[in-house]
């Protein structure tokens, strides 16, 4: 049997520092693996015991690395483990095969979003127009795709956001809030649709998923199976599914625990 495993990766699978949960004893840490660097600097961590779960679960399945950042933010990462065949970056507008993007995925992409939603700038122009400077720190537009704010978040006001995604969901776009970005993602575009085309090219039979925010909610559901961690967006809401099992654990561990469970599953 052929299994897909898609799994988003910040907070998922890797860890910045601050998100990595560190609770225990000092002398009790896991030891850790840096998988990204950015501008000399060490960015995203995985514990060691996690990657050689990766590393076997790339022997045992099709891991699909599913992400919303942008190609070139995906590229930074090193994952240990076989290079991953296929990629999902910028939630689902495009797909790596071999790290080059298939351009007809994209065009597919593309004519759905002119179809079904109100145009990027319109909404860029939105969040730039009622956002405050205050605590705004970057405005960002991905892959022209969609938009994120990076924010102070303990000065970020709770009605802006919950504004901001009425205001969304009548132009066809989705509100996310993760960390310290605010993202607005135009609904068609989804990590579930990427992941089924990814499914019908390799013939997966049973399609494993996990992940912590609410763009990850249609790639959970989408999933035979799915997982999700004790921190992040879905478990703050309390977001729950049949076939998907919300677990205790939080931070680095959880990256951890989810390979366990995909490579249980995968035997």
């Amino acid at each position: 049997m052929t299994v897909l495993v898609a799994s988003d990766l910040d907070r998922t699978l890797i860890y910045s520092a601050a998100a990595l949960a560190l609770t225990m004893p000092d002398a009790r840490a896991p030891r850790l693996l840096c998988v990204e660097v950015h501008e000399s600097r060490p960015l995203s961590y995985m514990t060691e015991t996690a990657s050689g779960l990766l590393t076997d679960l790339g022997d045992a399945a099709v891991f699909v690395p599913t992400t919303t950042r942008t190609r070139k933010q995906y590229q930074r990462i090193n994952l240990p483990g076989p290079a991953p065949e296929y990629a999902i970056c910028a939630n689902g507008g495009h797909i790596l095969v071999d790290g080059v993007a298939d351009p007809v995925w994209h065009a597919r992409v593309l004519a759905r979003l002119a179809d079904e939603c109100a145009p990027l700038d319109e909404v860029r122009q939105h969040m730039a127009a009622t956002s405050d400077p205050s605590w705004v720190r970057k405005h960002r537009v991905a892959e022209d795709l969609f938009a994120y704010l990076v924010v102070e978040r303990e000065l970020l006001p709770e009605e802006w956001v919950k504004e901001l995604a009425v205001w969304a969901e009548n132009r066809g776009w989705t509100v996310s809030l993760q960390g310290r970005k605010i993202y607005a993602v135009p609904k068609p575009l989804t990590k579930s649709a990427a992941v089924r085309e990814i499914a019908r090219r390799t013939g997966a039979e049973l399609t494993l998923a996990a992940g912590d925010s609410l763009l990850d909610a249609d790639l959970l559901l989408a999933a035979d199976r799915g997982w999700r961690p004790g921190h992040g967006e879905l478990a703050d809401t309390g977001w729950a599914a049949p076939a998907v099992t919300a677990l205790p654990e939080r931070g680095v561990a959880a990256g951890e625990r989810i390979l366990r469970e995909f490579l249980k599953e995968c035997r």
